[in-house]
């Protein structure tokens, strides 16, 4: 979850925004990459799938400042 000195920061500088959108649509494609190409075991997949749903919402949350 976005930590709320990081959120008003977001919501000051559309630049710092725009950054974190990216570092989250980075980290959410390359994390699904490496479920679908995993052979983990079903405990780090499922923390890996809880990371991913996590910052989802995040990145959604971002989406409605800019």
């Amino acid at each position: 979850m976005i930590d709320k000195f990081t959120l008003e920061q977001c919501k000051k500088d559309k630049v710092i925004l725009q950054l974190k959108i990216k570092n989250l649509e980075f980290g959410i494609t390359q994390a699904e990459k490496m479920i679908t190409e995993s052979h983990m075991n079903d405990e780090a997949l499922t923390f890996l799938r809880r990371k991913v749903a996590e910052s989802t919402q995040d990145l959604a949350i971002l989406y409605l400042l800019d």
